[in-house]
């Protein structure tokens, strides 16, 4: 028997008595057209279109699609839509708890049933990048000869975990995260729908603000929160879901935080003046209230990054590295993991010695040169590889640095109107005392006049 198997008469069965699936299933779309968000892949003739039989191309498509993107964002429901409008068996695997001998059993299968029904197999491989390289190699020959169509879903980037053969032999389309409009239709189409709660409850303002902001862009968690609270809300016979029963039912406190508004603002000012203040506590108390708030975690990690240029510079050379790798990998693995490299990169920042000594460098040159002290470039500095620029004097007396045992010329790099100027001033705070050393020492040896 084929392991993890939902077919299509599976669905079909479920979507006539669905009074025992979760509403997130109940609710999932039928056609591309109910699919929420994602609108930069449903475009007419686009390869979703065209891989469910959609314009003039017909139904011929690609053999084998990934779909990366966060948790919640339609993976499984696409792949869905896709078996229901081909007409294709669906099976669906989970690279947790499958392998190589469960693969071979459902391609089998699926040779079984073109060949002897001429009916298509959908295999959607959920997590494939949990599968060893071993693992996925035995997805090629499926792949390669069209036996099934291949739809992977992956929340990591498939450049780094998903093996080179099959990927050149996939289509990638990346989903992105699902804004609080599209949540919102889909919460309030699940009310009223006749799969989903019928009217039976309506939802408060404020609760469903604050639904949006415990989904984070996740439809999955949306829904999931939506059906708890309205199943206690008729438990206590009560016709509309209020804030306070959606809390008790989640157990998560509202966090009065408007995203659009001044408060989001105020607490990411709060979060960076924290971390300039090095009160590490402060700062992880307004990073929790952001991620509460359904904060966009590439928002956080942004301010991050400016943080570690503005108040450490090179006080800490570490932390704006830290702080990149926060956002590259806040952009990989979304929330709620997300929340623990956000940490993460917070308590660096908080911790580290600060310096604010490159910002006022950048700053003092940038009045400078928009009041406009800037002259021209030096002719020994020039560009003297062209025909005709040795006679214009470029490059003439220029010194090369490396050809002295010091390896620093004493000659002149700025304009004559900025000769003198120091616009670096470094601290003697952490790593910054050695550049402040360095400072002092190179400026002696390029007969620099202190100012």
């Amino acid at each position: 028997m084929e392991p993890d198997l939902f077919t299509a008469a599976a669905e079909e069965r479920q979507e006539k008595d669905p009074t025992g699936s979760p509403l997130a299933v109940r609710m999932r779309p039928r056609t591309l057209d109910e699919v929420v968000g994602q609108q930069h892949l449903l475009k007419p003739g686009s390869p979703l279109r065209r891989l469910v039989g959609e314009g003039a191309s017909g139904p011929a498509g690609p053999s084998s699609v990934i779909l990366w993107g966060p948790p919640g964002t339609g993976k499984t429901t696409l792949a869905h839509v896709v078996s229901k409008a081909t007409n294709a068996r669906f099976v669906e695997l989970s690279a947790i708890t499958a392998g190589v001998k469960e693969v071979r059993t459902v391609i089998d299968g699926a040779r079984r049933a073109s060949g002897g029904y001429g009916q298509e197999t959908v295999l959607f491989l959920d997590e494939i990048h949990r599968f060893s390289k071993a693992q996925q190699d035995s997805l090629l020959p499926a792949v390669e000869n069209r036996w099934v169509t291949l739809i992977a879903a992956t929340t990591e980037n498939p450049y780094f975990s998903v093996i080179s053969p099959l990927l050149s032999r996939s289509l990638l389309l990346t989903l992105e995260p699902l804004t609080d409009d599209d949540i919102r239709g889909l919460i309030r189409r699940a009310l009223t729908d006749e799969r989903g709660l019928k009217g039976a409850v309506t939802l408060a303002e404020d609760t469903e603000n604050h639904l949006l902001r415990i989904a984070g862009g996740d439809a999955r968690r949306a829904l999931t929160a939506l059906e708890a609270a309205a199943g206690a809300a008729l438990d206590k016979g009560e016709s509309e879901v209020s804030l306070t029963t959606l809390e008790e039912t989640v157990d998560r406190a509202a966090v009065k935080y408007d995203r659009d508004g001044d408060q989001h603002y105020d607490v990411a000012s709060a979060l960076i003046k924290s971390i300039r203040g090095s009160d590490v506590d402060a700062a992880l108390h307004y990073l929790a209230r952001m991620i509460e708030a359904g904060e966009d975690p590439r928002f956080i990690a942004r301010r991050l990054m400016i943080s570690a240029s503005e108040d450490i510079g090179l006080a800490d050379p570490n932390a704006l590295p830290i702080a990149v790798a926060a956002a590259q990998a806040v952009s990989m693995i979304g929330f709620p993991e997300a929340a623990l490299t956000l940490s993460h990169a917070t308590i660096a920042l908080a911790l580290a010695p600060k310096s604010n000594a490159a910002t006022t460098a950048i700053g003092a040159a940038l009045e400078d040169v928009r009041k406009g002290l800037a002259g021209p470039v030096p002719a020994h500095l020039r560009d003297s590889h062209y025909r005709g620029a040795a006679g214009l004097g470029h490059g003439k007396g220029y010194v090369y640095p490396h050809d002295l045992p010091e390896g620093i010329a004493q000659q002149q790099y700025a304009p004559d109107a900025l000769k003198d100027r120091e616009y670096y001033q470094p601290t003697r705070h952490g790593a910054e005392a050695r550049y402040a050393d360095a400072v002092e020492w190179t400026r002696k040896h390029l007969g620099r006049k202190r100012s």
